[in-house]
């Protein structure tokens, strides 16, 4: 058969000029993709590859795309129309493009282009497709072949098999992609065997068929057929009434089953407290809180809750506070709350060690979060609230129920009165403003409950439960009431960022000193605040220095698991470098009652004082180590 003509550059075609052209060409196009194909493909590959390229010629729209781009058509000739064979040059450049874009290597950095896809059309199960075998010049002919690159070989097929004259394989080479069409003619060799390109043994529609290996197809199916018995004896499993679990939402597939798990993770198992046992029972703590809320009945919500707490799937945010295990229940959990809050539904379940939070979208969009809070030896003072919900830096609460007032107040501002809160019949505040909300320290919010006969402030602090703030020394900690202990707590509120979400279960602060300042300066206060945790390894003290006049206090030592400023050890001393008004350096030093005396050595400074105050000066920047000898004799370093 005579190539068709193609010395012009045709206009791209129709689709169905170029769907004509690839039913009256097949055989050839086909042979040519066989051809440029990589030899290391294999015989079965190639053909089945060399087919699927040909087919995919056609193009996608009702006219064949630009020319000019990387996958479309061949340009249009200036000043001319094609030839009516300008549909086959079309079709046998995209075959060509695809056939060396099977050849390149794939890469991690771009992606692969179409010709490098694998072939969905044609497919053939059972069987494995070849040509003829041809004599010994074939072999040599597909062996030498096997040494040329892509564009060698798309160069002598274009010579031998399609006819085509030099300058039309540079050409043809060039619209191809061929980075060097020139190197890719020199490449082809002796055009002495070209007649051979025409040999059944190139022939990619003239096959022979063998079976594939039957031993290993055997095998395969057999693992199939049992996979697919398997998957179906679980399916049926699930579905059957009474065993299965129901819809478990954002959970993870199930590990195990039985019994105790089934019963820890049934909604029906639930414990749900009466209202009114509070009064008589003998624990006043999480574990005498009824259930509320008005999804506390929703048997799907709850089983979702339980089966997200005990395997968060994927799209399940997750939280827990530090030393807070965040494993499945031990058994059946007690119900607090079930409802719906503000853009979530959220629900609220105890073990007796934790509390846990589970919150779903309200509009049924995907996802869930999952917090965890250590709750273990709570008392009615800290387990007078419980926080329900963060939107937009507002916190709404949930309250004990034996709290019968609540109100929000300032610590920023102690001679306010508190803005009082009406509470809903389940105990839940109206949104509160978050302290700091806008990481400004210009107020700091903190939530005064009244109930069983005393009035709690508590704060949050990015927990599950907010923090307890008390005032005092240690041992003898009470809550914030007075004009006194609310002054001290605004000048050291806005240092309460620094034991935020660290699992805080009150702070209690202590003026522990005052100080009259050198020169007539007036005098400083010396305050110390412990954060205890509900872990009890990881208690935060920091010691604050107030200098009068000064608004707020600042940081003058901290530790982390330090017994200091506790119950424990009911002591501290800490020191700083303070400037006059006259412009000189002291060191200050002041240590709680316990101490006889404090002394101040390095840096330039070598000075003592009895009693427990320390006013000594030094040079700018000095390095000091303090010291002080308790009433006892012994003697104690200085917080660092």
């Amino acid at each position: 058969m005579t190539a068709p003509d193609t010395a012009t550059r045709p206009l791209p075609p129709d689709v169905e000029q170029a769907e004509a052209a690839i039913v009256e060409h097949y055989p050839r196009l086909v042979r040519l993709a066989y051809l440029v194909l990589p030899p290391a493909l294999g015989r079965n590959r190639r053909v089945l590859t060399a087919h699927s390229l040909t087919q995919r010629a056609l193009p996608r729209g009702r006219r064949a795309a630009d020319a000019g781009a990387t996958q479309g058509g061949v340009p249009a000739q200036r000043g001319g129309l094609g030839g009516a064979d300008s549909g086959y040059a079309y079709v046998r450049l995209r075959v060509l493009r695809s056939a060396l874009e099977a050849g390149m290597p794939l890469s991690f950095r771009a992606l692969p282009l179409r010709g490098q896809l694998p072939a969905l059309l044609p497919q053939v199960w059972g069987l494995r497709l070849f040509p003829r075998a041809g004599g010994a010049e074939e072999l040599a002919l597909d062996q030498w072949l096997a040494t040329l690159n892509g564009p060698g070989r798309a160069a002598c097929v274009l010579r031998a098999l399609e006819g085509l004259a030099e300058p039309d394989v540079l050409r043809v080479l060039a619209e191809a992609g061929v980075a060097d069409p020139a190197a890719a003619v020199a490449e082809s060799g002796d055009p002495a065997h070209d007649a051979l390109f025409a040999s059944p043994e190139f022939d990619p529609c003239v096959l022979q068929a063998r079976p594939t290996d039957l031993l290993r197809r055997r095998r395969l199916g057999r693992a199939a057929l049992a996979g697919a018995a398997a998957l179906a004896v679980c399916g049926a499993l699930l579905a059957i009434p009474g065993g299965g679990w129901g819809a478990d939402g954002p959970a993870a597939p199930p590990y195990a089953r039985n019994a105790v798990a089934e019963q820890a993770l049934d909604p029906g198992q639930l414990v749900r407290v009466t209202p009114g046992v509070w009064h008589t029972s003998s624990r006043t703590d999480y574990s005498a809180w009824p259930a509320r809320g008005d999804r506390a009945g929703d048997t799907e919500l709850l089983r979702r809750a339980l089966a997200v707490w005990a395997r968060p799937g994927a799209s399940v945010v997750v939280s827990a506070t530090p030393g807070t295990p965040s494993g499945p229940p031990m058994g059946p959990p007690q119900l607090l709350y079930a409802g719906t809050v503000d853009q979530a539904v959220v629900v609220l379940l105890y073990d007796g060690l934790r509390v846990v939070r589970y919150a779903e979208p309200r509009n049924g969009t995907a996802g869930a979060a999952l917090d965890f809070a250590r709750t273990d030896g709570a008392t009615a003072d800290t387990a007078a609230a419980l926080v329900l919900s963060r939107v937009d830096g507002n916190v709404r609460y949930l309250t004990a129920p034996w709290v019968t007032a609540a109100a929000v107040r300032d610590l920023l501002k102690p001679g306010d009165e508190p803005s009082a809160l009406k509470l809903t019949p389940d105990g839940l505040t109206p949104p509160v403003l978050g302290p700091a909300a806008n990481g400004e320290c210009t107020g700091w919010n903190a939530l005064a409950l009244t109930g069983d006969g005393a009035t709690r402030l508590v704060t949050d602090l990015g927990e599950l439960t907010p923090a307890r703030l008390t005032s005092g020394a240690p041992g003898a900690a009470r809550d914030v009431t007075e004009a006194a202990e609310l002054g001290e707590w605004s000048k050291t509120a806005c240092l309460l960022p620094s034991v935020r979400s660290h699992g805080v279960r009150s702070v209690n602060a202590w003026t522990y000193a005052k100080q009259p300042l050198p020169e007539g300066d007036g005098a400083a206060t010396w305050l110390c605040s412990r954060a205890e945790t509900w872990q009890g390894t990881a208690d935060r003290v920091q010691v604050q220095f107030l200098a009068p006049g000064a608004p707020l206090a600042a940081q003058a030592a901290k530790a982390e698991g330090s017994p200091a400023c506790g119950p424990r050890e009911p002591r501290v001393l800490a020191g700083v470098l303070w400037k006059s008004r006259a412009g000189q350096w002291y060191v200050l030093a002041a240590g709680s009652a316990q101490f006889a005396s404090v002394t101040a050595t390095g840096g330039g400074v070598n000075g003592s004082a009895n009693g427990n105050r320390l006013a000594v000066k030094a040079p700018e920047g000095a390095q000091v180590d303090l010291s002080g000898k308790l009433t006892d004799g012994s003697r104690a370093g200085a917080l660092r």
